[in-house]
């Protein structure tokens, strides 16, 4: 059987066309994330992880989650940041905060897009997002967590 090799510029613009079918665009990952995000701030577990680590830095953070969530949903290439390390140098990050976070994500999700396929798109990659960054941070049941040189 031979598999097709499409080039990553087709994939891109398949992704892309996708997404802006579905309502999503930079407008709306901008709004995703300033939303989600105040809601993070103010939440009673999750706000004091985050306000601790990111501090007075919400503006420069908030520009780069934008980017984030726009190479992820929209294939825009613009982050290039190293997530794994990032979040590792955060002890009070505890493996029961990804349902908390995730949970938040698909109601704000929700509550902007009103549309299940935009939520389910958006959690689809949260998801993958969330459970490798468990294992990198955490590992597997019983095995404890990872050793990776940073």
């Amino acid at each position: 059987m031979t598999i097709p090799i499409r080039p990553a510029s087709d994939r891109r613009r398949a992704a892309q066309e996708k997404a802006r079918a579905l309502g999503v665009d930079e407008v709306f990952i901008s709004e995703l994330v300033e939303t989600f995000y105040a809601r993070i701030r103010v939440h009673p577990v999750l706000g004091p992880v985050f306000n601790d680590q990111i501090g007075d830095e919400w503006d420069r953070h908030l520009a780069l989650l934008k980017d984030f969530w726009a190479s992820v949903a929209l294939h825009a290439a613009r982050y290039h940041g190293k997530p794994v390390p990032a979040h590792k140098k955060v002890a009070s990050i505890k493996e029961e905060h990804f349902a908390l976070w995730l949970g938040l994500f698909e109601q704000t999700l929700s509550d902007l897009s009103g549309n299940d396929a935009c939520t389910e798109y958006f959690m689809e990659r949260a998801n993958r997002i969330a459970e490798s960054l468990k294992l990198a941070l955490f590992g597997l049941p019983g095995l404890g967590p990872p050793k990776f040189a940073e």
